[in-house]
């Protein structure tokens, strides 16, 4: 892991490094996205299951495509029995947490007859993208579905993509069934993302799209977003740790490290102002990669993307934070409340030394499914609020409207909108002219 003064131009370049990775900049595959996605939604079944032979290697038909009873079954009888009973712990720690971010519907009045509210309704059917191949995550399958069983959504349904021997993730369907989806289809990549979007003969249109998956993934909802709804265009993964001399060495290291695994576009950075501490890191990560299994992807993670930053101001390594909007964030300070007050933009933050960023992949509650690539500026976790409408209602009587039409008659008239106009002024034409 490289040592790095933070300076100006220093941050600059991370910035810049950083923009690389959005999905936005591989333009290269957007074309074979977009075939994919106009013969799926031209052709339906007949064109998914081509592409489901050409690229998962697996013949499959309108009756094999959606996951039965008797597969559910026997994912569950392959898993160690431990690990269901992980799954449910997790599942209600994550339900519990999505439960106290429901909203209600209201209504509010006036003695002059007028009403206003709010009307919340959950969407009536959400999609769940699993991915598979070798980034196979049951904890993901959780994240997504319950918040929207929590919101009420009356169907979930999922695409995950088959082996070629056309068996879906044991550990994908047992997931999805204890968090409580309503039907599984074997299907992977952009043409999973279009069937769902558009709708097949074999898997339903939906209301919104959420969940990771690789570039062809993440480039078919960015090209589906406007006929279905989307969490996000989620990037690689990403962790930023701020951390002064209080910190371990070790522990910090260990968790650079988890998130660099994911891929070679993973980003690690640390933020401190200990250079002995950064130093102490970068020691700790070349042991600990002698042992890991995904070493080989760590590395180039870490050649790619892996910094430590070094200031003398705290200050300024929050405004650094506060600019690259990690999607994780780790405060192992003295004081990781008093800084944790400073930032504006993150993910979700983990404070002290054992809030490690697994917890909250698998465990703890809060969504894992979380804004990359700097769009914590602007978008949230994953969570309920994701999967409802809110409505807008208004009712005013003729008192109330009598109180107000000349205003809006005004306003009207000024934005050059004479029907508007009309369409309020018409309720008063029987009064007297003077009265209007």
């Amino acid at each position: 892991m490289r040592i790095v003064d933070l300076t100006k131009e220093s941050r600059a370049e991370l910035l810049e490094l950083l923009k690389g990775r959005n999905p936005a900049s591989f333009t290269g595959q957007q074309k074979a996205v977009d075939e994919i996605i106009g013969a799926v939604r031209t052709r339906g079944d007949a064109a998914l299951f081509e592409y489901e032979k050409k690229f998962d290697h697996c013949d499959l038909t309108p009756g094999t495509i959606r996951v039965t009873r008797q597969e559910i079954d026997e994912a569950f009888a392959a898993l160690d029995p431990r690990f269901i009973e992980v799954m449910k712990r997790a599942a209600a720690n994550i339900t519990a947490y999505h439960e106290k971010q429901r909203v209600n519907s209201w209504i509010t009045t006036k003695p002059d007859g007028s009403i206003l509210g709010q009307k919340v309704t959950p969407i009536a059917v959400s999609g769940c993208y699993v991915p598979g191949g070798r980034a196979v995550y049951p904890s993901s399958v959780l994240m997504n579905i319950i918040p929207a069983k929590v919101a009420g959504v009356e169907r979930i349904i999922v695409c995950t993509p088959p082996d070629a021997q056309g068996k879906a993730p044991a550990g994908t369907l047992a997931a999805a069934v204890i968090a409580g989806a309503d039907e599984i289809y074997k299907a992977g990549g952009a043409q999973a993302i279009a069937a769902m979007a558009y709708g097949t003969e074999s898997i339903p249109r939906v209301d919104k799209i959420t969940g990771p998956g690789n570039i062809y993934v993440a480039l078919a909802k960015k090209a589906c977003f406007g006929i279905t709804g989307i969490d996000s265009v989620a990037g690689p993964s990403e962790i930023l740790v701020i951390a002064d001399e209080t910190a371990n060495p070790r522990y910090v290291a260990a968790d650079l490290l988890s998130q660099a695994e994911h891929d070679p576009l993973a980003s690690a950075i640390l933020l401190t102002t200990s250079r002995s501490l950064a130093e102490a890191v970068s020691e700790e990560e070349n042991r600990f990669l002698e042992t890991l299994e995904r070493a080989q992807i760590i590395r180039e993670s870490l050649d790619n993307y892996g910094y430590a930053f070094v200031s003398d101001s705290m200050d300024e390594l929050i405004d650094a934070a506060n600019e690259i909007a990690s999607e994780h964030m780790e405060i192992v300070t003295k004081q990781p409340f008093e800084i944790m007050t400073k930032i504006k933009n993150a993910g979700a933050i983990f404070l002290g030394s054992y809030s490690s960023e697994p917890l909250g992949d698998y465990y703890a509650g809060p969504n894992h499914i979380l804004p990359t690539n700097g769009t914590a500026r602007f978008f949230s976790p994953l969570g309920v609020d994701q999967f409802i409408k809110r409505t807008s209602i208004i009712s005013y009587s003729r008192e109330a409207l009598a109180k107000v039409h000349k205003d809006i008659e005004l306003f009207a008239e000024n934005e050059g909108l004479t029907a508007h106009a009309n369409s309020i002024a018409v309720r008063f034409d029987e009064e007297p002219e003077g009265e209007r």
